[in-house]
């Protein structure tokens, strides 16, 4: 499995696909502008987060891959490190 195949990355990749579709015919139907601009940042949080997700996985995978399975110590700190990026 491809880091852009895991289950939770393509599962946010696909919500934020529809969600931009949506946004496309808000835009066809003259929507006021607010409520689009609103919307599409909505689709770029959702495109950041699964960037952070795609980050952080491969990091994981490299570091199972150089070193083995890795500790629950060793997965706890990879879990601290995971939530301190929402703060980028």
């Amino acid at each position: 499995m491809t880091h852009a195949t895991t289950p939770d990355i393509l599962n946010r990749l696909k919500r934020a696909q529809g969600h931009f579709a949506k946004i496309v015919q808000m835009v066809e139907e003259g929507r006021d502008a607010l409520t689009i601009a609103q919307q599409l940042q909505a689709v770029v949080r959702a495109v950041d987060k699964a960037k952070v997700a795609l980050v952080l996985h491969h990091i994981e995978h490299h570091l199972e891959e150089a070193t083995g399975p890795l500790p629950d110590e060793t997965r706890a700190r990879l879990a601290e490190m995971a939530e301190i990026t929402k703060y980028l």
